[in-house]
């Protein structure tokens, strides 16, 4: 959803080269709506902000709009202007926004999405304008996800754990032990669930892993997997230890070899996996909390689901890249637009956020919010798991992207079908990866 570059040749000159043409072209072409509106302040002194948000849910897009405009009703002088983007294409859009000199001034993204925006000069060095309330009530391990060099990028506001939603009756029948947020399974409990839960042509799980990358990496930090080292030098090399293969091995092994995992769904997104759900062909689903949404609108009166945590290794850690809120370096007004930010990230609206888009604040006093911790539709589940988020491995990864699309992904893809094993996709992540990270790096 969050990555989509292409780029063949790292660093912020070979991408002006890549995109020159790009850049000839008149500003409205790269961006709906832009003008030199922001560049100066009009004969009354007023400056106009453009904020790109990349709210897509109903519920989500109204909490956004209308805090916009309640901003704008209470600063008459500084107004911001709604941008609408998409998650699918946004790094392409802000890569020829950003080279042609017309990027948003507040910008709506993911963490994994900053790393090459901000060593090539694109996003504005955040640290002393962040506000001391906001530095505070966000903790430090959800800032390390948007921190490079030492330096802040972008400022971390909702984040998404990845759970289990299961069938509540298939799990009464099966006999099997309720994971809690105190006491997750372990990984080899929950291969042994999803054996137990496997009857004649139902399975015990379904992974959708049409995009298999930050699924694998994320779950692997619970068993100690990084992946992704820094050596002393401070470049970055991949390594697929045995700590890296234990997550991996246990998707393959309950499609290939246990079969209590379908083939089929590999290929799918999650959205696809939710109509054999509800019909029973698979008792559990791992997905991202904000799937609950769409389990709500879309499941059959009287379907009995429920939320369970992903299992745990040594530890039940995850990885999240949680969505982010920077600024443009080449915005003139950065203290206008960080106020405007702090203002969206309040603890009330925080909550209205996180609400809208069926997430977790990061900001601590939001997630006290009594309205994230009710036991209706698993909140509860999901703000007790919030401790136990920490920084994507992948995040301050330049070439990340292009690792991801041209490595990781088919090679997980095919050692999660059974087409190669274990030793040619240890191969392919680790000598392939580091060339291409290599030139990333030189």
């Amino acid at each position: 959803m969050r990555d989509g570059n292409e780029a063949t040749a790292p660093g912020r000159w070979n991408r002006r080269g890549l995109l020159a043409a790009a850049a000839a072209l008149p500003a409205a072409a790269l961006l709906p709506g832009c003008s030199g509106e922001r560049r100066r302040r009009s004969s009354g002194g007023r400056i106009t902000l453009r904020f790109q948000s990349l709210a897509w849910q109903r519920d989500s897009l109204k909490a956004n709009e209308q805090l916009v405009a309640e901003w704008n009703a209470h600063h008459p002088d500084i107004q911001v202007r709604y941008v609408q983007g998409a998650w699918a294409t946004v790094h392409d859009q802000l890569l020829t926004s950003f080279e042609g000199g017309e990027a948003p001034d507040i910008i709506h993204d993911a963490s994994d999405d900053l790393a090459d925006f901000a060593y090539g000069g694109d996003l504005a060095d955040l640290t002393a304008l962040l506000p001391p309330r906001l530095r505070q009530d966000i903790p430090r391990h959800s800032w390390e996800t948007a921190t490079f060099n030492g330096r802040v990028y972008g400022v971390p506001f909702l984040q998404e754990p990845r759970v289990l939603i299961a069938n509540r009756a298939k799990l009464g029948r099966s006999g099997v032990r309720l994971p809690t947020p105190e006491r997750p399974w372990t990984w080899e409990e929950f291969a042994e669930a999803a054996r137990r839960l496997t009857r004649g042509s139902d399975y015990g799980v379904a992974w959708p892993l049409k995009e298999p990358v930050s699924a694998t990496l994320n779950l692997a930090l619970s068993t100690g997997g990084r992946l992704f080292h820094r050596r002393p030098d401070g470049k970055v090399e991949v390594r697929f230890d045995a700590v890296d293969q234990v997550v991996p091995r246990t998707i393959h092994d309950q499609v290939n070899v246990d079969r209590s995992a379908s083939r089929t769904t590999l290929g799918m997104g999650g959205s696809d996996t939710l109509p054999g759900f509800f019909a029973g062909r698979y008792a559990m689903v791992p997905l991202g909390f904000s799937y609950r949404q769409q389990i709500v609108q879309q499941a059959p009166e009287g379907f009995d689901w429920t939320v369970l945590p992903a299992p745990r290794g040594t530890s039940t850690a995850q990885g999240v890249s949680p969505q982010t809120l920077s600024i443009a370096e080449d915005c003139p007004y950065k203290e206008e637009a960080m106020a405007f930010i702090d203002f969206l990230l309040r603890p009330p609206n925080m909550v209205r956020l996180a609400l809208g888009d069926w997430l977790l604040p990061t900001g601590q006093e939001a997630l006290r919010d009594p309205a994230l911790r009710v036991a209706k539709h698993d909140w509860a589940t999901g703000a007790a798991l919030a401790g136990s988020l920490r920084s994507a491995p992948a995040q301050s990864v330049r070439g990340y992207p292009e690792w991801k699309d041209k490595i990781a992904t088919p090679g997980l893809q095919e050692y999660y079908s059974g087409a190669i094993g274990l030793a040619a996709l240890r191969k392919r992540v680790v000598r392939d990866g580091n060339l291409v990270l290599a030139r990333y790096q030189r």
